[in-house]
């Protein structure tokens, strides 16, 4: 039912890494062309169907595995985990960092690499959740940004990106949702139609792409990705 790509980011070395929904990993692709399986298991039991994925300043892999890449998503015959997790790689071991949330999703690091938000799509329980993170990637804390449930809007969380200042931007119901670390709702932007996935980029790093069901968009901000490097550095 969604057996194409999805998530994309790239590595400190300029490699693109690529969430495949149909075909239940996390590629890579190098800089000559070549390719290699980046996660394809977890305990020797395949993955469900990589959504997303985001890269910490040390070079460790974060991804969510929810199930909608397989035809009967939760319920699928072939589904052999027994969780939808986030997972992080780092020197080739695939570890789970959360196996609670129904439809992991969008993900992201906030200024620091310390912080991890993740959106959870589940039309019951449209929330993201924050994961404070040691130098092992082991988790410290998990606590709630925030519960966009009882918002209008047939969506649940899809994309999450943070900016510079360590706002989380949102892709939720009825638009983006941009989100103060403390969990303020601080704006929403209302898009000709509903965005999935955005990044920013641009030659000042300050054009936000969104991704739409039928279009690609794009938005001129005051703000830039975290962690992005200066114009011209």
């Amino acid at each position: 039912r969604q057996h194409g790509s999805n998530g994309l980011a790239f590595d400190a070395e300029g490699r693109l890494l690529v969430c495949e929904h149909g075909r239940r990993r996390v590629l890579r692709l190098e800089r000559n062309g070549m390719s290699s399986v980046l996660a394809g298991d977890f305990g020797g039991l395949r993955l469900n169907s990589p959504n997303d994925v985001t890269v910490r300043g040390d070079g460790a892999v974060v991804f969510s595995d929810p199930p909608f890449g397989l035809p009967a998503f939760h319920d699928d015959p072939r589904r052999e985990l027994p969780h939808f997790g986030v997972y992080a790689v780092r020197d080739g071991r695939t570890t789970l960092l959360d196996g609670t949330l129904r439809g992991p999703n969008g993900l992201d690091f906030a200024p620091g690499d310390r912080t991890l938000y993740v959106g959870n799509w589940d039309e019951a329980h449209k929330v993201v959740v924050r994961y404070e993170l040691g130098d092992d990637l082991a988790v410290r804390e998990r606590s709630l940004l925030v519960d966009l449930t009882r918002e209008p809007g047939d969506e649940a969380i899809d994309g999450v990106k943070c900016d510079e200042r360590g706002n989380v931007w949102i892709s939720g119901p009825g638009g983006v949702w941009i989100v103060s670390p403390r969990g303020e709702q601080l704006g929403l932007l209302r898009c000709p139609e509903q965005p999935a996935n955005f990044a920013w980029g641009g030659p000042d790093g300050r054009t936000l792409f969104l991704c739409a069901r039928t279009g690609l968009y794009r938005l001129q901000t005051l703000v830039r990705a975290a962690g992005a490097p200066e114009v011209g550095s």
